[in-house]
């Protein structure tokens, strides 16, 4: 029986990741040096994907110094459960209360935009649409059957899917989603909803390796240091070698 559950499983993946492949992604602009965008990136993250998903690997503490926030700020802005600012990103929410109210345990965010990418995160944060078939009401054209709602939905407002009709190879009709329209906007207009959304992309992007900068400006000093070096021992085996050649 596990092995057969194990089987669906796989299969349903599968076929979740192969419709997110035939998904034309949109691009996200990636800008690990942009800290005001950082920041804001921070605060959505916080407001909007904490109260579920945790991000144990990055701490408070490494956050503030990263992005030029005081710690006096961060414990003030983004730490509301009694956190201490040394702490790791984590929720409150118990496994088994998540596992009630979602079906499934939310997963950590750490690593996500390692794994996913950034343009995969960006176009699924811009793809739910209203889904009255759906627990949640909502379903998401990257992610079909996606398990989780749209907590944004205040920020973009709703969407609703245009369908065109496709033939398939037999002669028969299917219906596909052509696009996604607003029918109900939210707060921000849709350019202010993707300004926000790609802060928020920088952001995960910033969390899957906060020493990403670090190594890249050590980097180009370890390349500087090595051009150095051959330009020293050019010169130093000329000086060994005049007398011979």
């Amino acid at each position: 029986m596990k092995t057969l559950l194990g089987l669906i499983i796989v299969l349903l993946a599968s076929q979740t990741m192969a419709a997110s492949s035939q998904h034309k992604l949109e691009s996200a602009t990636i800008d690990l040096g942009n800290k005001p965008s950082l920041q804001r990136g921070a605060k959505y993250f916080v407001n909007y994907c904490l109260s579920c998903h945790s991000a144990k690997q990055l701490r408070y503490s490494r956050m503030a110094k990263d992005l030029e926030i005081p710690s006096e700020l961060v414990e003030l802005n983004l730490m509301f459960t009694g956190e201490k600012i040394f702490d790791g990103m984590d929720i409150s929410m118990r496994a088994k209360d998540a596992e009630k109210w979602f079906g499934v345990n939310p997963p950590d965010l750490s690593l996500i935009a390692r794994s996913r990418g950034a343009d995969w995160l960006y176009t699924y944060l811009k793809s739910f649409y209203v889904d009255a078939s759906r627990p949640f009401g909502v379903n998401n054209t990257l992610f079909p059957m996606v398990g989780m709602p749209h907590v944004l939905s205040d920020l973009q407002g709703l969407q609703e899917p245009v369908y065109i009709d496709v033939k398939r190879e037999d002669g028969s009709v299917k219906q596909v989603i052509e696009k996604l329209e607003i029918v109900q906007p939210g707060k921000m207009t849709p350019r202010e909803y993707d300004q926000a959304m790609n802060d928020l992309v920088n952001f995960m992007v910033y969390m899957g390796e906060p020493a990403q900068m670090e190594r890249k400006a050590m980097g180009w000093k370890v390349l500087a240091f090595i051009l150095l070096m051959i330009v020293i021992f050019y010169y130093l085996k000329k000086e060994y070698w005049k007398d011979i050649h």
